[in-house]
């Protein structure tokens, strides 16, 4: 069987060719998400316990490849599976899509190390920010952005509080490149704070900024696991663990 780690549109594809082409395997989502789009076939919700329980899952479930589909900025469970797959000599792939640092007009953004660095950018950079970071890094943002009216887009509620002058936007891409538009011209967005996730989904945001001459602050990417194969096409993926 192969197990596919997964909780992106990448892994949602590898699913569906995998399932078309016969090929027994089973997804598996970490569940941080309140209602995640999930893929046809089996799914595994939440996560494993650390290393020791994804080798007991793997050993239990006679899992012979392992794709590691999650997101870019999934490190931890990216690790896990390095780690895990090492131990007990079972191929592991990584299937992750193209950032964007080879886009139009990346040269210009500030491009930033960790979330304290791109908080910083942020306030220095703009009055009106907009934060698509993810839920689980607003804390780093709430000190040096608490005064500034910051529009907040996330999937899920916060878990921390916001300041009175933040306002929270529940939603979840792709977004439409017009209402992007409608969306900077209602709260006034002069700089946009993101993470280099890459792909289609949300990459409308920054045509937008783009256009109206907004900052953009960009969280790099850790660098991609030593020693194990990356592709960024599904079909690659898919005939990668068919041959498994």
């Amino acid at each position: 069987m192969i197990l596919v780690l997964g909780g992106t549109a990448e892994a949602r594809e590898l699913a569906t060719l995998l399932d078309a082409g016969g090929t027994r395997f089973m997804s598996s989502l970490a569940g941080r998400v309140a209602r995640p789009r999930l893929p046809v076939g089996a799914v595994h919700m939440g996560g494993f316990g650390g290393v020791s329980g994804l080798r007991s899952f793997l050993l239990e479930n006679r899992v012979s490849a392992v794709v590691d589909a999650t997101h870019p900025f999934a490190k931890g469970m990216t690790a896990n599976a390095v780690a895990a797959c090492t131990a007990d000599g079972i191929p592991l792939l990584r299937l992750e899509r193209p950032g964007w640092s080879a886009a139009a007009g990346a040269d210009s953004w500030e491009w930033v190390d960790d979330h304290d660095a791109a908080a910083a950018a942020a306030a220095r950079l703009g009055r009106h920010p907009f934060l698509t970071v993810g839920r689980q890094s607003l804390d780093h943002f709430v000190g040096p952005l608490a005064d500034r009216p910051t529009l907040v887009r996330a999937v899920d509620e916060p878990t921390i509080d916001l300041p009175e002058t933040w306002t929270l936007l529940l939603s979840r891409g792709p977004y439409l490149i017009d209402n992007e538009r409608a969306l900077f011209v209602e709260h006034d967005i002069d700089v946009v704070v993101t993470k280099d996730s890459g792909g289609a989904y949300t990459w409308s945001k920054l045509q937008v900024a783009a256009e109206r001459g907004a900052a953009v602050v960009i969280v790099r990417r850790g660098p991609a696991p030593a020693g194990v194969e990356v592709v960024s096409d599904p079909q690659a993926a898919a005939e990668w663990a068919a041959s498994r």
